[in-house]
């Protein structure tokens, strides 16, 4: 098939056609010419108004539940929603049943993924089934295909064994990503600690508990000399901790959920079960900080921390429902629609370039004779979410029905090309 991307906005700094419009022809999957094409050369063409072509976007952080969840989510359906908001890249976390701790996990998933419209790599566990106590097989997994170590959604508890996975880690040149959360301070709270956890009668989970990790794990990372990630950061306090960080030159990164810079605590007078999520939403005050670090270039990556849960982990009481929402495909639009004069090079920053150099991934160039693995949007248009739309397995997103503004077109990826019309 020949895709023609009509009068495009190249937004890639690496290629020579960077913020120029351009037509660009795809054949067989490879960028054949660049510049002025004829319609009729085209088997299918893409145009839209502010239609931007980027270096295939990528998130850092997501769960396809597969192996063991599968009611949840899949690998295959996984991957469709991915696609769906952009990405020809994820990273999806190993709280699997079994864990994804040793070679044999790392091996399932790049052996079933191998055909999907997106490239799914692994992240392998830092500990043996995420509990926190014995360092998992951590060079075998790098070895066979795992692109980073984390416990996901379990945070390291021990500095000493943090202080090792960071030591080890080294050697083969990775990078530990920790979701900042003590456990031992209020860990029955469900919301933010403050005035409106009161209101609504619910236990609070106060700030400090991020806040604490966030100073540890940056000080670990600076004695071990080695790559710290740093994801779901929610408060004030927290940015200026890494704003301090990357003074010092210490290889430390951070990324922001989309929910985290659009909802705040006061969004949970409705009790809605889709907005229970680890870390809690914050304070109005945190949420604008997130925002403005997005802008200003604080914040290295968008994670979408796409957790699918049946309504069966929803449609209950907010005390009893699971943790976290799903957000691939409305990851863009989210973030797109709350950071104000959010620009589309500054989107393709936090959502193709950075991830792709903290984690070693290569970067797409848009020139001729390239293969494709790149995201077609459009910031200006509008569209609106819905459950019946959605390609994950699951529905839990608190973004259906809303008016969002910025839409994904497609992503040209070597396994397939996907149109979203």
């Amino acid at each position: 098939m020949k895709l023609l991307i009509k009068q495009a906005l190249v937004v890639d700094p690496h290629s020579a056609f960077n913020g120029k419009k351009v037509d660009i022809l795809i054949e067989n999957g490879i960028i054949s010419k660049i510049g002025s094409v004829k319609e009729d050369t085209a088997d299918k063409i893409v145009s839209s108004p502010g239609l931007c072509i980027s270096p295939g976007w990528v998130d850092t952080f997501a769960n396809f539940a597969d192996p063991g969840y599968e009611h949840k989510e899949s690998l295959e359906t996984g991957a469709a929603a991915a696609t769906a908001g952009g990405f020809t890249d994820v990273l999806i976390i190993p709280n699997t049943n079994p864990v994804i701790h040793n070679k044999a996990g790392v091996e399932y998933i790049l052996h079933k993924s191998q055909h999907l419209s997106c490239t799914i790599h692994p992240i392998g566990a830092i500990t043996k089934n995420n509990d926190g106590k014995e360092l998992a097989e951590m060079y075998d997994m790098k070895a066979n295909g795992a692109l980073a170590f984390s416990d996901g959604l379990r945070c390291v508890q021990s500095a000493g064994l943090l202080i090792k996975a960071l030591q080890y880690v080294k050697a083969v040149d990775a990078v530990v990503v920790q979701l900042p959360d003590d456990h031992s301070i209020n860990p029955s709270g469900l919301v933010n600690e403050g005035i409106t956890s009161t209101q609504l009668g619910l236990p609070g989970k106060p700030t400090i508990g991020e806040e604490l990790i966030v100073a540890r794990d940056i000080a670990l990372c600076q004695y071990a000399e080695s790559k710290l990630h740093l994801t779901a950061l929610s408060t004030a306090t927290s940015l200026d901790m890494i704003r301090a960080s990357k003074k010092t030159g210490n290889s430390v990164s951070c990324s922001v959920t989309p929910y985290h810079l659009f909802f705040s605590e006061e969004d949970l007078i409705s009790y809605d079960t889709n907005l229970k999520v680890n870390p809690p939403l914050r304070t109005t005050a945190d949420r604008k900080a997130l925002q403005n670090a997005v802008a200003e270039g604080l914040v290295d990556c968008i994670a979408s921390h796409h957790l699918p849960h049946e309504s069966d982990s929803k449609k209950v009481e907010f005390e009893n429902a699971q943790y976290g929402m799903i957000g691939l495909e409305t990851a863009y639009a989210v973030t797109n629609t709350c950071v104000e004069g959010l620009t589309p090079q500054r989107t393709v920053e936090l959502l193709s370039i950075n991830p792709r150099k903290i984690f070693g991934l290569s970067i797409p160039v848009i020139q001729e004779k390239e293969p494709v693995r790149f995201t077609l949007f459009d910031p200006t248009l509008t569209w609106t979410p819905s459950s019946e739309k959605t390609k994950s397995h699951s529905k839990n997103s608190p973004f259906f029905g809303k008016e969002l503004k910025g839409k994904v077109l497609g992503t040209l990826h070597p396994n397939a090309i996907t149109i979203i019309v």
